[in-house]
């Protein structure tokens, strides 16, 4: 058993394993050598060969707990038929929204497009760098797939309300949503994931009478889905006000908190696994306030189940040595 799982499973609390989101990314030199190369960023996550190389770049390098594929949320809208692709400094732009077509994908099709990914897990999960450590697929939150399918592109913290007039559209969409992360999910847990994370990364724009129908109760179906798999599942409802209603709604095996939350009152609230929070800030900074800052965390959770990661992923200027000096002050905390 991993690290990571003896903490979600065991509650133990006497070591502190650490990933970071965005891990494998922009902020490596040797990501950055593939990337110039490969300018097309899904058909990147579609090559099993680099997308297997991108994923273990971070553990050639430091010592992480876990490996976390290279792919990206958006392969459920790709996968069944929309079109996606990413611009340089706009990010991801989605082409028009069929749902006459989207609704004719199937899991076999579906499959076959994204095996790619899944063979990429198998590669990684049984390389000699996992040994001892987890293998994590993710997938979106519900709300945050179907905000890029609507919206089309990133929402900027503000959505248009007539994208979610029609209801008859938003609850085919959502069921779509929802029947493609399980397969999906399955999937990757197939091909080797011993942990699943849930990333709802605009959980924070639902407004608060909307929670139980596009956070709350999608979050906990996918939630108990994955668990009846038989693994772990980390949830990253971003930026959300009420992390303790979230964790007593959904029941996920752990919960990621953003930067805004204050960890002392979180841990005071939550009983479950807690990971994350530091803000990725931090590591533009200096080795000194990088301590400063970690331990605070590490201190406030000593009692407590936790993953050291951050509360969003590792920003782009980030000097890989910064990451390797976190590292060393979690593991020798």
């Amino acid at each position: 058993m991993s690290l990571l799982e003896k903490v979600i499973l065991k509650r133990t609390t006497s070591e502190k394993p650490i990933w970071l989101m965005r891990q494998a990314g922009r902020y490596l030199p040797e990501f950055r050598e593939i990337r110039k190369n490969n300018q097309n960023f899904i058909q990147l996550c579609l090559n099993e060969k680099l997308s297997s190389e991108i994923t273990l770049q971070p553990l050639k390098r430091f010592d992480f707990d876990a490996a976390i594929i290279f792919s990206d949320i958006l392969m459920i809208p790709f996968a069944i038929g929309q079109k996606v692709e990413f611009k340089k400094n706009l990010g991801p732009l989605l082409g028009e929204l069929n749902l006459n077509e989207i609704s004719n994908s199937n899991e076999k099709s579906f499959t076959q497009i994204l095996k790619p990914v899944y063979q990429s897990i198998n590669n990684v999960s049984k390389d000699s760098l996992l040994k001892n450590k987890s293998m994590i697929g993710f997938i979106g939150g519900p709300w945050t797939l179907m905000v890029y399918m609507l919206n089309r592109k990133s929402p900027k913290n503000e959505l248009d309300a007539n994208l979610f007039k029609d209801e008859k559209k938003i609850n085919d969409l959502l069921t779509i949503i929802k029947t493609f992360s399980k397969i999906h999910i399955k999937n990757q847990v197939d091909a080797g994931a011993s942990i699943i994370q849930i990333f709802d990364s605009w959980a924070g724009l639902i407004e608060e009478k909307d929670l139980d129908k596009y956070l709350y109760s999608t979050n906990e179906e996918l939630v108990e889905y994955t668990k009846s798999l038989g693994v772990s599942v980390i949830c990253f409802p971003r930026n959300i006000k009420d992390y303790k209603k979230f964790v007593s709604s959904v029941k996920p095996s752990a919960i990621n908190i953003d930067y805004n939350v204050n960890p002392k009152d979180i841990v005071k609230d939550i009983d479950l696994p807690i990971q994350g929070g530091l803000d990725p800030k931090i590591l533009l900074t200096d080795r000194e306030n990088l301590k400063k800052e970690a331990k605070k965390y590490l201190e406030v959770f000593r009692e407590h189940p936790y993953i050291f990661n951050l509360g969003h992923g590792v920003l782009p200027d980030t000097d890989p040595l910064m990451v390797k000096s976190l590292i060393d002050i979690v593991k020798d905390a």
